[in-house]
This record gives C-alpha cells, structure tokens and sequence, in this order.
C-alpha cells in the first residue's frame, strides 16, 4: 500500500496505478470530462478547438490533454483537436512527438549509434621496443 499526496489538491490518498490522484479529485475530475462529452455530443460542436472547448466548458486544458492521451477523449470525431508534440509544443493527434522532432530524434540517435561504432573501430596499438619487451 503506497500512501502519496494528490497532485492536484495536495490531500494524502492510496496511490493505485489506475488513479493517480485522491478520490474527491478523481470525482471532480469525472464531472468535468461528463461536460465535454456533453459539449461534444452536439454535432455542431465537434468542430470546435482546444480553446474553444476550454471557453465553453470551463475545463483546463491540460485536463482535456490528459483525457486525449488517455484514450477518453478519441480524436476521430474531432478534427480540431489535438494536443502538443512533447518537445516542441506543435499540435499532434497521435504519439508523443510530431514527425518533425520523431524524425530529428532518429537522425540524432542514427548519428550517436555511428560515432559509438566508430569508437570501437578504432584500435590504439602499442609498440615496444626489444629492450622494454624483455625487461631490460
């Protein structure tokens, strides 16, 4: 049983690897997607952005963000949402980077892979004369 405290009130709760935050959070939390699903369910609304569900609904947007990377919010219905590239910030509607910074990612690891095989190539030899082989 792992005691920790909420990040989001700060109240001290049984961690589960389900729930990440306390029960009175996780309830809240539950109210607020129940008013976007709301929001969404009008057809009209499905075209709306990041900003505009925020405006309409009062939910914070990183609370949308959680609700989309956790498979709650699906973006197949939605064409305007997305949320941010984890290292540069641009919109994206599936995985954690953008294809720009997926692809620079991979040419630096392509390139870090080449230097690390470069090293082990590299055989530093040394030579002794007969004296210093013989002990002499």
């Amino acid at each position: 049983m792992n005691l920790e405290n909420c990040p989001v009130c700060g109240r001290l709760f049984v961690y589960s690897p389900f729930r990440d935050i306390c029960p009175s959070c996780h309830e809240e939390e539950e109210r607020q997607f129940q008013t976007v699903v709301q929001f969404l369910r009008r057809r009209e609304n499905r075209l709306a952005t990041m900003e505009q569900i925020v405006d309409a609904t009062g939910v914070p947007e990183t609370l949308l963000v959680k609700f989309i990377k956790s498979g709650r919010l699906t973006l197949a219905q939605l064409p305007n949402l997305g949320y941010p590239c984890d290292r540069c910030g641009k919109l994206i509607r599936e995985g954690r980077m953008c294809p720009d910074c997926s692809k620079d990612l991979q040419g630096q690891l392509e390139m870090a892979k080449k230097e690390e095989e470069q090293k082990k190539k590299q055989v530093f030899r040394t030579y002794y004369t007969d004296k210093e082989r013989n002990g002499r």
